[in-house]
This record gives C-alpha cells, sequence and structure tokens, in this order.
C-alpha cells in the first residue's frame, strides 16, 4: 500500500508543539486591515491552539496518527 501524502495546504498552515497540539494563525489579518482597530490586529498576530473538534480532521490532513 502507498504511503499517505501530506496535504500541502495544511502542512503550511498548522504545526504540532512538543507536547502533540496543534497551533494555527488567527484568521481576519491579511487585508481590510484599516477598519479594524489596533488592539484587535495586534490579538490575531498571536498563534493560539486548534480547538478539540477539529484536531483529529487537522491530523489526518497532516498525516499524524
Amino acid at each position: 500500500m502507498p504511503k499517505m501524502k501530506t496535504n500541502s495546504g495544511a502542512k503550511k498552515r498548522f504545526t504540532l508543539t512538543g507536547t502533540g497540539k496543534i497551533k494555527r494563525k488567527h484568521a481576519y489579518k491579511s487585508h481590510i486591515l484599516t477598519k479594524k482597530t489596533k488592539k484587535q490586529k495586534r490579538r490575531l498576530t498571536h498563534f493560539t491552539t486548534l480547538s478539540t473538534a477539529d484536531n483529529s480532521r487537522v491530523k489526518i490532513l497532516l498525516g499524524i496518527k
């Protein structure tokens, strides 16, 4: 049986932490930034962990068991 391919889009968007959690960037930080407040833009720059509901789906895309 051939090896499973890692989803190229997923490997650019998600990283795995040392404890096995998945890190992701916040959305809404790429364009139309003039109407967003400084506080909102600053909070969107930080990474966050993926919700547990999406963990199994993203792990399949990344090829993690």
